[in-house]
């Protein structure tokens, strides 16, 4: 998408500052989503440990 128009006096497009601001919002929506399933994944990894060691350790606990 570019900032020109046909149909305007300026050529300028109306919708263009909106693409801009939506654009950003989603770069940013997908590095907060992507460092949250990182963060997911590092504790699904440190519950598993924890989970063997109760396992081994013949300690019960509750299944989810």
């Amino acid at each position: 998408m570019n900032d020109y128009c046909a149909f305007s006096k300026n050529h300028k497009c109306l919708k263009w500052i909106d693409y801009q601001i939506t654009r950003h919002e989603l770069e940013e929506a997908d590095e907060l989503c992507h460092g949250n399933w990182i963060e997911i994944h590092k504790l699904y990894d440190y519950i598993e440990v924890l989970t063997n060691l109760l396992k081994e350790n013949g300690i019960d606990y509750p299944e989810i």
